[in-house]
């Protein structure tokens, strides 16, 4: 049996616990019984004693190394420096102190946690606070202001947008859809470095001119869907850069005017759409270049359209969304973060029953700015799933242009029949109409 001698002064540097582990093993003398007494283990009680010994030491408390002026109250020591005689007795004593640390729960963290990106926290040996930094995302604080101009901009000649009547005749077997690749409106590009000129305006009325064409030339289909397949907008904050890479773009002039033209542009084609067709489904694609945006963008179209029972809108945050028109099942996405020949995979997995009750299967993408269609499975006699890129409108940007990309322009409008799938496609380019450019750039 050992001679355990618990040092009443060390009650204040053990927790309830470990002061009962302790208080046994100066009961029973030994560090076994008492384990078996308290039903622990022995390394519980040699554990306990460590941490004791080494919280006290910290508060300049450990008698048997000589250490016995503690730290005030709120600090901690730091370090001390003895000085001996030659017949060992301490005639020097000299202690460094800090301030403690803080407990996790009374730190003040004074950043916005929307704008927060990562959180450095420091803690000393008792797990208390004692330094912390933020990084904060400059783009994403430069978002909420980008976000009230999307409301304003929504809002500014139509708050809300009233009935309209529907057309007297339309085609109840049929569907006109209106696929938008990667617009990039806000995008700047200079002629004589990449061959073609693109700005806001340019951008504002092609995408009209193009409307105008596809949809005077539609059928008085009952049903409209029109898809804007991500990166709508060239940037997603008032500075042009991409989201994730912080790629520097070519941007032309401000984000609030970048904000006015899109929103103008998204609701001239869905009330086009509705000149002609009884009811419209709007999708808004999640794109690599407008992460945020596109997801407020949605609702808020959702929100200036609540009136108008002829307007659906999917609000759904996923990079993933998808429509059935009768034997038909159209998915939509990006392009970006998932190679085409999943995309199959991907709908069967998330539409089980639409999969297996509809015999004509599409997925339409953008993203590469180029056409180009694919048949999965590849095996004959079986129905598979196309898988389709859409050309855009956007001219190429410098990047693009150096690099080599010399992709085809054009927008394009499928008619989907209720039973036989696709039946029809019109095609527009931007040769077919004029548009005037905002002064020399």
């Amino acid at each position: 049996m050992t001679n355990f001698i618990l040092d009443p002064e060390l009650r204040e540097y053990a927790t309830d616990r470990q002061w009962e582990l302790l208080e046994a093993w100066q009961e029973h003398g030994d560090q076994r019984a008492a384990a078996k007494a308290l039903g622990c283990s022995r390394s519980s009680i040699c554990d306990a004693w460590a941490r004791v010994q080494k919280k006290a030491g910290q508060h300049g408390y450990a008698p048997e190394r000589d250490l016995v002026h503690r730290a005030a109250p709120g600090m901690t020591t730091r370090g001390t420096s003895l000085l001996y005689d030659r017949d060992g007795k301490v005639i020097g004593y000299w202690s460094k102190t800090r301030q403690e640390g803080r407990s996790p729960d009374e730190v003040v963290r004074l950043p916005d946690p929307k704008t927060i990106t990562k959180l450095s926290t420091y803690y000393d040996q008792e797990g208390r606070v004692t330094g912390q930094w933020v990084a904060e995302k400059p783009d994403a604080v430069a978002q909420a202001a980008a976000w009230a101009e999307y409301a304003k901009a929504l809002t500014e000649d139509l708050p809300r947008v009233e009935p309209t009547p529907a057309p007297e005749l339309t085609d109840f077997d049929l569907m006109a859809c209106y696929p938008v690749g990667d617009h990039h409106m806000g995008m700047l590009s200079w002629p004589e470095e990449t061959g073609a000129p693109w700005d806001i305006n340019i951008g504002e009325q092609m995408l009209a001119g193009a409307t105008n064409y596809l949809v005077e030339r539609a059928p008085a289909a009952q049903q409209a869907l029109v898809v804007f397949l991500g990166d709508f907008m060239h940037y997603d904050s008032f500075e042009p850069v991409t989201p994730t890479s912080r790629n520097q773009l070519d941007a032309d002039s401000r984000f609030p005017k970048m904000v006015r033209a899109s929103v103008r542009s998204m609701r001239y084609m869905i009330e086009r759409a509705l000149e002609k067709h009884a009811r419209v489904h709007v999708i808004v694609e999640v794109g690599n270049h407008d992460l945020s945006s596109s997801i407020f963008l949605m609702e808020c179209l959702a929100n200036t359209y609540e009136k108008e029972l002829r307007v659906t809108v999917d609000t759904s945050p996923m990079h993933f969304h998808y429509y059935r028109f009768g034997g038909s099942l159209i998915g939509t996405h990006h392009g970006h973060g998932v190679k085409m020949q999943h995309l199959p995979l991907i709908m069967a997995t998330d539409r089980k029953e639409d999969w297996g009750e509809t015999t004509h299967r599409y997925w339409w993408t953008a993203h590469t700015h180029k056409s180009g269609a694919q048949v999965f499975p590849s095996a004959q006699d079986l129905s598979g799933c196309i898988v389709e890129s859409f050309r855009v409108l956007a001219a190429s940007d410098a990047w693009a242009t150096q690099k080599g990309y010399r992709a085809v322009r054009e927008m394009k409008s499928i008619i989907i029949h209720r039973r036989y799938g696709e039946v029809a496609r019109n095609t527009v380019n931007p040769d077919m109409f004029a548009v005037e450019e905002e002064g020399d750039k």
